[in-house]
């Protein structure tokens, strides 16, 4: 019911995992990663605890193929299940039984697995790991990458319906969104992969935002601009980038530069407006009413 990929990037050393299927929320069951320690994922006739256990022997210092070994020694349904792990080592391992619907198969590269079952045509695994070995980009990137090559043999025999993508850092840090900076999952949609794709960008224009906090929060006034700057060049129609971007512009006298940006998101929703007279008490925005209103004002009446 379902196609995915485990891999291990190995200049970074991230970590990623990444599904496709008709089913619903299929990323809740297939899809298990952990900073510094692996990925999992479960399939076909999914055996769910397969992800926190194999998360867990990975921890203790075992090698993917002794992970999977393990795992399917005491399944009394192994005929029926799909499952792949990549160690943070890079190690791949994985197994498609026998009783799996057809097309039904998995390949294995360096770093990475590809898996798949009620498949349309059985090229569907050697295109995905043959896409993300020759793919340009971050891990991320790659793994779409595969996801895409997958629907583009036909996928899932039963067309679409969810997706996930999860991408973990080399190493644990204990901060979680530095540890999984790509934790995404579309349910139920009619194009999931499309709807992935775009929260994908999202994400990648909202890290932006999470730099510029940072470097806000440390005085880099000049900093944080540039980060708020690069979020909204990347996704220029969000109007809480444009709010932020609008408003450190402010904040460093840009008034004119700010304005448009402010007003055009106070026109969408009169939040935006009563948010940018609140933020003075919280020591974010310069506390000069006159500034506000200018901002807030319609155009001509500044």
């Amino acid at each position: 019911m379902t196609y995915s990929i485990v891999a291990r990037e190995g200049s970074t050393g991230q970590i990623g995992v990444a599904v496709q299927s008709h089913f619903l929320g299929v990323g809740r069951l297939v899809a298990w990663a952990e900073a510094g320690v692996g990925a999992v994922a479960t399939q076909s006739v999914v055996e769910p605890a397969f992800g926190p256990r194999g998360l867990d022997a990975l921890r203790g210092g075992n090698p993917a193929a002794t992970v999977v070994a393990a795992l399917l020694a005491a399944d009394e349904q192994r005929d029926v299940r799909q499952l792949a792990v990549v160690d943070s080592s890079g190690r791949v391992a994985a197994h498609t039984g026998e009783r799996c619907i057809a097309a039904a198969g998995d390949r294995q590269g360096d770093g990475v697995s590809a898996q798949a079952n009620i498949m349309a045509r059985a090229t569907v695994w050697d295109a995905m790991v043959e896409a993300y070995e020759s793919a340009d980009g971050d891990l991320a990137a790659r793994l779409m990458a595969a996801l895409e090559a997958a629907e583009g043999e036909g996928g899932d025999l039963r067309g679409r319906q969810s997706a996930a993508l999860v991408v973990v850092a080399a190493e644990a840090s204990g901060s979680p969104t530095a540890d999984r900076p790509v934790d995404l999952r579309v349910d139920d949609h009619a194009d999931p992969l499309g709807e992935l794709a775009r929260l994908l960008a999202l994400t990648r224009a909202y890290a932006h935002v999470d730099e510029g906090d940072e470097l806000a929060a440390r005085g880099d006034a000049d900093g944080a601009l540039r980060a708020f700057a690069a979020a909204h060049a990347a996704e220029p129609g969000n109007m809480e980038l444009a709010f932020w971007h609008g408003a450190a512009l402010a904040g460093e006298g840009r008034e004119e530069e700010a304005r448009p940006l402010i007003a055009r998101a106070a026109a969408a929703h009169a939040g935006w407006g009563e948010l940018l007279r609140r933020l003075p008490s919280s020591g974010l925005f310069p506390d000069d009413r006159d500034l506000i209103e200018r901002l807030l004002a319609p155009r001509g009446e500044a």
